[in-house]
């Protein structure tokens, strides 16, 4: 499934490409940044064989992820490129969302340290004495979510009532919370197998919707 899954992506971005060759002229960052996408799609690929013949080392899976997340934000750039909000400069949200960005990132890190401890006792242990086997890891990880948690609050609240970056109020708190209450359940629950994708997709979806606030709100769509 994840081959297929990159197999079809890869396709994507190819037509991605292909159909941003039309703006080289009007507006040659958008095609720059299709290229850009097209050859860290290729390269991670490649860096996921790697991963596998590697028997999934800590080193290679948080690689793998955050390349992930970096084609995630360029998509959001891309995004906001093509189909401008029409939302004003404003320097002090974008200094925050930034913060609150990084502390996402911080925490996404934090959280393949904690895939990696789980891979470590997975072979000894029951599922559900995972947790408690753990050690500090994990619980810096979820002490770490409430740091996470509050900064998106904030930043949620300064957003909820400016035009062009409202509507990404509501997709915000639903994914922020969606990751912090699967993060919730893994760890109360016995880590549900189901929970593990889902936890992971939110928080990567909640980086793009993030990112793309940030690229709104620096003028970078003007």
């Amino acid at each position: 499934m994840n081959r297929l899954t990159g197999v079809i992506i890869g396709f994507f971005i190819i037509a991605l490409t292909w159909q941003s060759g039309k703006f080289r002229k009007a507006d040659p960052e958008i095609f720059r940044t299709s290229v850009a996408i097209l050859i860290l799609v290729i390269f991670q690929g490649w860096f996921g064989s790697i991963v596998v013949s590697t028997n999934l080392t800590t080193w290679t899976i948080t690689v793998h992820m955050f390349l992930a997340l970096l084609i995630v934000v360029l998509l959001a750039s891309l995004q906001n490129r093509s189909n401008p909000s029409g939302a004003r400069s404003d320097k002090k949200i974008t200094l925050f969302a930034a913060a609150a960005l990084i502390l996402l990132f911080i925490q996404v890190f934090l959280g393949t340290e904690v895939r990696t401890a789980i891979d470590r006792v997975s072979s000894v242990l029951p599922r559900n004495e995972w947790i408690g086997a753990l050690g500090t890891v994990f619980v810096t990880h979820r002490t770490f979510s409430w740091v996470v948690l509050i900064a998106q609050l904030i930043l949620i609240r300064k957003i909820r009532k400016t035009p062009g970056l409202n509507t990404l109020s509501l997709p915000l708190i639903i994914l922020i919370l969606g990751a912090f209450l699967t993060g919730v359940g893994m760890a109360y629950l016995g880590v549900p197998a189901v929970l593990q994708p889902l936890h992971l997709t939110l928080a990567s979806i909640a980086i793009g919707t993030e990112a793309l606030l940030i690229f709104r709100t620096n003028g970078s769509n003007n």
